[in-house]
């Protein structure tokens, strides 16, 4: 199926990733992912390695020496695989899992991986990031303003990055 096709799959939504927080209290991140169609969000809390990975790529900063992403999309670029896609699979108990999709030559192959690792590649390859409308539903952090604002209000020190 072409990437084309997937954009009018009616299982698949269009993500884009909005911006990461970090949360100083669990040295976690958050990372904050919009419909593209009606701006609605949800999150995923994901380790700070991996948010500093998908906010560098964001800002389209090149660090002086290739993190394991980079690598990746380096590997992908010499022997001509090209990331298709990313999709959100599943979520499980507050976990989530993606799936990459690759193309060389023709053929198509999926490998799973961890919803901020796939992320991470996709903006460094301009890949579509999606999720299923099953994963979309089951989703955690619908109100999240509400929850942002409350985070604020107790001073917390949380912060964008």
């Amino acid at each position: 199926m072409s990437d084309s096709a997937h954009s009018n799959n009616p299982d698949l939504i269009l993500l884009s990733v909005s911006r990461v927080v970090e949360d100083a209290n669990t040295d976690t991140r958050i990372l904050v992912l919009t419909r593209t169609d009606d701006q609605d969000t949800f999150m995923i809390w994901i380790g700070a390695p991996e948010g500093d990975s998908i906010r560098r790529a964001l800002d389209s900063a090149t660090p002086p020496r290739p993190m394991s992403h980079d690598l990746v999309k380096s590997f992908g670029e010499h022997f001509g695989i090209a990331t298709k896609r990313v999709v959100l699979t599943d979520v499980k108990s507050s976990t989530y899992y993606a799936t990459v999709f690759l193309e060389n030559k023709g053929v198509e192959r999926s490998i799973d991986a961890r919803p901020s690792d796939a992320i991470a590649l996709a903006l460094r390859t301009h890949a579509p990031i999606y999720t299923t409308q099953d994963v979309w539903k089951r989703r955690s952090g619908q109100h999240l303003d509400a929850w942002l604002a409350k985070l604020d209000t107790k001073d917390i020190d949380t912060q964008e990055v």
